[in-house]
């Protein structure tokens, strides 16, 4: 169970850095002034992690909410935790060097917190993963990792690898627990971190979160949001409005009993809103 008590907060991965369990994703939010004010939003009420990637077009945004964020709330660099993902039309040693730069100029940033191989791209993602080493091994990069690998594209992966994925990051929430997934990567001191961990809003009328929500005068998400913490998973919920990038963040002042926990967990169905990682065309 994480030890998570505040919003900024952190696990800390097998190199020895913090990341913090908490964070912003901006999936599917568009270059622009809503994507600014929301990053800005999100680090101005503490959110220090912010999570990004060059497929969703809005690395410059991010970069630039980033600056203006820092200046306006008197923060360093070093305060925050920024991930990006190189994607699969980049996978490939050179390729992979070059995307990393185009990102790193997107951002406006030295050194990326965190790097991930978006997708387990058949033949692709091991000349990618020594490139990501080599960008660890130079500094350029704090802590290096992967994103929808299931157990056998980690065994792959690190069969040839110099180093371990520090993070595994992968949809994960109530219907969908990874359990098996979620085992090998602590096995392995892999951080499995959640994308849509709201199942894009299909669970916020689900009766047995609705039940433990309302016995604990907190929101659906907030339940789904605590679950997360409390099974040890870094959570990323994606929202560009102001009122609920706070109440996503406002899970530390309640804890879900293990009776609870498991309430939750038994909502499983393997089911997934995303690509499936073993068969997609992309």
């Amino acid at each position: 169970m994480t030890t998570a008590q505040h919003l900024q907060s952190t696990t800390t991965l097998h190199n020895g850095v913090h990341m913090p369990w908490f964070g912003l994703g901006v999936f599917k939010v568009e270059e622009g002034a809503e994507l600014i004010a929301a990053v800005k939003h999100a680090i101005k009420h503490g959110y220090r992690s912010i999570d990004t990637a060059a497929v969703y077009g809005n690395e410059a945004g991010v970069g630039q909410a980033i600056a203006e964020a820092l200046q306006e709330n008197n923060l360093k660099r070093e305060d925050l935790f920024i991930t990006s993902k190189v994607w699969n039309a980049n996978l490939g040693y050179e390729e992979t060097l070059a995307a990393f730069d185009t990102t790193m100029n997107k951002l406006g940033l030295e050194v990326l917190d965190l790097y991930l191989v978006h997708w387990p791209k058949a033949g692709k993602y091991k000349a990618a993963w020594k490139a990501i080493e080599e960008l660890y091994q130079a500094g350029r990069i704090r802590a290096i990792g992967v994103s929808n690998f299931q157990i056998h594209h980690l065994q792959d992966l690190m069969q040839d690898a110099t180093i371990t994925p520090m993070v595994n990051q992968v949809e994960y929430h109530p219907r969908l627990t990874q359990t098996k997934l979620k085992a090998f990567c602590e096995e392995h001191n892999i951080q499995l971190e959640a994308w849509s961990p709201l199942m894009q809003g299909q669970l916020l009328d689900n009766p047995v979160l609705s039940e433990i929500a309302s016995a604990k005068g907190k929101s659906i998400a907030q339940i789904i949001l605590r679950w997360d913490l409390q099974n040890g998973v870094v959570t990323i919920p994606k929202s560009t409005k102001a009122h609920r990038i706070e109440e996503n963040a406002s899970i530390f002042d309640f804890e879900l009993s293990s009776e609870e926990m498991q309430q939750i967990n038994a909502l499983n169905e393997d089911q997934r809103v995303g690509p499936d990682p073993d068969n997609f065309d992309f």
